[in-house]
This record gives structure tokens, sequence and C-alpha cells, in this order.
């Protein structure tokens, strides 16, 4: 059973996660959730709440479900993966410094597998330097970060570059799996 990688870290977002762990299976593909360390961890609802009456001018994070990394990113071996999910929360500012992922992610465009990212997944393409010239979206308040890795910024649900797709945030990820589907299934 060809695997998809799903790296997290605290305050990954939950629907961010879980939707690709159980979409991916559906297709005959193994999802192997990988962390800074192989643990649990907590997942996030990250929203703006839509009660208007109570303005948020940021995301509001609430405690989600749990989910556990059964391989840490130093352990990762990327050449043994079809491709790469990369989930969106706040987890993404944090684990972006960690070089093990960084080298991961680099290996999906090196070797040109299907690459996925949702929402402040962004932040990680950035660090590992692999945006440019790139035509991405993502959640609009990260359109800073999309453009500080010289990626192209559009306000689309589902923006494809090459073998990288990208979304906004977990509403659009109709679209952004319809698209990823097919490039993994391609690679079968």
């Amino acid at each position: 059973m060809p695997k998809v990688l799903l790296p997290i870290g605290d305050a990954t977002e939950t629907l961010d996660t879980f939707y690709p762990v159980f979409r991916l299976q559906e297709d005959g593909f193994e999802c192997v959730v990988a962390g800074p360390e192989a643990r649990w961890y907590h997942t996030v609802m990250h929203e703006i709440p839509p009660d208007a009456t109570i303005p948020w001018d940021i995301t509001r994070e609430s405690p989600a479900y749990h989910i556990k990394a059964t391989v840490a990113f130093r352990d990762v071996k990327p050449e043994e993966y079809a491709g790469i999910f990369i989930s969106g929360g706040r987890a993404p500012e944090y684990i972006r410094y960690d070089k093990d992922l960084l080298r991961i992610t680099k290996h999906f465009f090196d070797a040109n597998k299907p690459v996925a990212s949702v929402c402040h997944g962004i932040e990680i393409l950035t660090a590992a330097g692999v945006l440019k010239g790139r035509r991405v979206t993502t959640v609009a308040k990260c359109q800073l970060d999309a453009e500080q890795g010289e990626g192209k910024y559009v306000n689309d649900a589902c923006v494809v570059d090459g073998n990288l797709v990208s979304a906004r945030t977990w509403h659009d990820n109709a679209p952004l799996f319809r698209t990823f589907m097919k490039m993994l299934n391609a690679t079968k």
C-alpha cells in the first residue's frame, strides 16, 4: 500500500488533519502521521467565531481531538512515500524550524512527488524554500508568508502548480482532495 506523509505538531488544525487521514485511506493509501517526536498530539479547531456580536480579528483556537504521530521527523525516509500533505493550524508556525521536516519537504519537490498544503501549511513550504516562482493559495492572513517564500499568492479555493496543490482552508477540502487524489493515484 503506498504511503502519504502527514507532518503535524501540537495545535494542528482538526479538519486539516483528520480529513486527509481518512480520505487517503479511501483510495488505498496509508496515511503516516509524523511529528517532532512519535507521540500523541493535541489538535485544535482553528476558526474565527461566526458571532458578529463578539468580533475577533484573529483566529481563535479551541481544544479538539488528539492524534498520534507514529514516527518522528528525524526517522522519516521520504523516498518511501508517494506524497505529502501539509496541514494547517498553529503547528506549522512551530514545526517549520525542524531541520528534518525541511529536509523531508524539499525531497518531495526535488523528486517531483505530489504535495498538498492547506492554510498555515504554507509556512512550512516557505521555510523549506520551495515556493520560488510558484502560484499558491493559502488563508488570506498567510499571503505574506507565501510572498516571502517568493510564491505568487492567488485567492482561489484550490491552486495547482506542477506537483503542488494548495488550498486556503479546510472549507476548500473538496477541490483540494479531488486534485490531490488524482495526482496521487497517477503514481500507483
